[in-house]
């Protein structure tokens, strides 16, 4: 199987928060999009393993993905080291994406900054051919994307690239609210984080309105480059 947009999380639930609206919109356009989570979100205050996985399928029901693999890097506590890049490495050229998208390149979670250089690191990698990554007992042929975008998450950061997602808003709140025991239920039992309380899933929604506001649009996702996109003529941009 070889898919369009390869969608790198270091936790379950990272791409749901940040660019699952624009993942939703390009499957109906018609392009293929896999997810591949890091870790299994192991050291989250609620929930459990079981109840990622869980949550995480029920999640790609919603969005329609193809495909969804987790890396089972330990969470927090994984490292920018030979090891995982050739884990991340094994997957594009297994899938063989155009395009790549990964965590923020800084935010309050340590994990999604260093997750974004790791996939980074291993996009240039796949694309040199004495690297060499066996899938299945198969060396496997070199894969360089063509392009590698960060989403936004947490902290706030000037997008090079928006997205209008106001179709998708509605789907990617339910594709948010699939991960139940991280985010807000009144009738859970389980401790106070950061992102359990009703609070958070405001912030969701009004930063989805603040990068769509100098567009236009009711909402956005926002992106940023790692280099800035071509097109052949400026009227493209209309």
């Amino acid at each position: 199987m070889t898919l369009d947009i390869l969608a790198f999380a270091a936790h379950p639930d990272d791409v749901e928060l940040a660019c699952s609206g624009t993942l939703m919109k390009q499957i109906d356009a018609g392009f293929t999009v896999g997810i591949i989570d890091l870790t299994q979100g192991e050291m989250g205050s609620r929930g459990t393993i079981e109840t990622r996985y869980e949550e995480a399928a029920k999640s790609c029901k919603i969005m329609g993905v193809e495909t969804r693999v987790n890396l089972k890097m330990a969470d927090s506590l994984f490292e920018i080291n030979e090891a995982n890049k050739r884990l991340i490495v094994e997957q594009i050229r297994r899938y063989q994406p155009k395009m790549v998208l990964a965590n923020a390149v800084m935010d309050r979670h340590p994990d999604h900054g260093r997750a974004s250089q790791l996939v980074s690191e291993a996009c240039f990698l796949s694309g040199l051919r004495k690297f060499h990554t066996e899938w299945q007992g198969q060396l496997q042929e070199a894969h360089r994307p063509d392009t590698v975008y960060h989403y936004i998450q947490d902290y706030h950061i000037k997008p090079d690239i928006v997205v209008d997602i106001s179709q998708y808003a509605e789907r990617k709140m339910k594709a948010i609210a699939a991960f139940s025991t991280q985010f807000y239920n009144p009738e859970s039992n389980e401790p106070e984080t950061p992102i359990s309380g009703k609070d958070f899933m405001d912030f969701v929604e009004s930063r989805m309105n603040q990068l769509g506001r100098p567009i236009g649009s009711q909402y956005a996702e926002g992106f940023t480059v790692e280099r800035f996109p071509g097109v052949e003529l400026l009227t493209d941009l209309i």
